[in-house]
């Protein structure tokens, strides 16, 4: 079940049909060539190198909707963070895997189109090490997200000129991947119409 690769220090899992490719990260290197599966838990307590994506939601105000994580997830509970975030399944693309999280977690659709990515490695709380290569999207909607209480406790549409007032004064209430992008990301929201 496990295969040794002799450029890292630790088996590579790859899906069987035995296993749930949800409960699996995809490992990659620094240019996101696949290396093999890892569960995820045990991929966050070594730190190894993932991909991951991170959704940012605008509305027609140009208002980003942000979520605050359910206080139960594995890391970073009740932090404020971009619309949805997770890992892409295997053979999955990441726009595709956006759209899928947007709906289980917020309980809303949206198309999402890639704009950039970022690498980057932060000690969060349990012991845990988030390593990722980070593919960020950017969607569009007026919607009212209907959320998974399992996953976001609350959510909220805000402006941009908020955020960063709030995350100046308050930096710890926001996600580490949050804070590394959020910037780049508001350089790139274009004002959108909605047919009624």
């Amino acid at each position: 079940m496990f295969d040794i690769s002799p450029d890292l220090p630790f088996p590579m899992m790859h899906i069987h049909s035995s296993t749930k490719s949800e409960d699996h990260v995809i490992l990659v290197d620094e240019s996101d060539a696949e290396l093999g599966t890892m569960e995820k838990m045990k991929a966050h307590r070594l730190g190894v190198l993932h991909r991951a994506f991170s959704a940012f939601v605008f509305n027609s105000k140009g208002e980003m909707l942000l979520q605050q994580r359910a206080h139960s997830k594995y890391h970073s509970g009740g932090l404020w963070t971009n619309t949805c975030c997770s890992h892409p399944r295997l053979g999955e693309s990441v726009e595709n895997a956006a759209e899928r999280r947007l709906m289980e977690e917020m309980g809303m659709k949206s198309t999402f189109s890639s704009q950039f990515s970022f690498l980057y490695k932060a000690h969060l709380d349990q012991d845990l090490i988030e390593h990722e290569l980070d593919h960020v999207l950017v969607g569009y909607s007026d919607d009212h997200p209907v959320p998974n209480p399992s996953e976001v406790a609350s959510w909220r549409y805000v402006s941009v000129e908020k955020i960063r007032e709030e995350m100046g004064a308050n930096e710890h209430h926001f996600t580490e991947w949050f804070k590394i992008c959020f910037d780049r990301v508001d350089s790139l929201y274009t004002p959108f119409s909605i047919d009624k």
